[in-house]
């Protein structure tokens, strides 16, 4: 089941900056994805991440790039994430970035596991600014 959020809550992601209230950091993007894009790909990876904490599959599916996105997507039951960090998050151009973070999580008893990834993102413009998108990532 889905982590209720409280106002107070921080942030899944960790915030940014440290200790930002989940509506406050993550929650802006999820709630409001149609008006109020991730401003640069840390934010959406943090973002992606708390919706995996919350079991998203709706935002997630709407924050991935047209060209990789699956047609559906089934989150594995029971997974606790412990925490996340951004090790690196580097700008290429104006419309690709990279985000290197390790994800910490457990699925019932089992013993801690760690997601260590580099993703890459995809800015498209759109009538505002642009909106970025998730396209994949290798993991290490």
């Amino acid at each position: 089941m889905a982590e209720r959020l409280t106002r107070a809550a921080a942030c899944p992601c960790g915030g940014r900056p440290a200790g930002t209230p989940y509506l406050g950091c993550c929650g802006r993007y999820i709630a409001h994805l149609a008006d109020t894009p991730a401003p640069d790909a840390e934010a959406l990876m943090r973002s992606r991440y708390s919706a995996f904490v919350r079991e998203d599959a709706a935002y997630l599916l709407a924050t991935w790039h047209a060209s990789t996105r699956p047609a559906a997507l089934t989150l594995a039951p029971g997974v606790q994430w412990l925490g996340l960090q951004v090790r690196a998050h580097r700008r290429l151009d104006d419309t690709h970035a990279e985000v290197e973070f390790v994800a910490r999580s457990r699925t019932g008893g089992a013993r801690a596991q760690r997601l260590h990834e580099r993703s890459r993102f995809v800015r498209e413009q759109d009538a505002g600014a642009g909106r970025w998108f998730y396209v994949d990532g290798l993991l290490f």
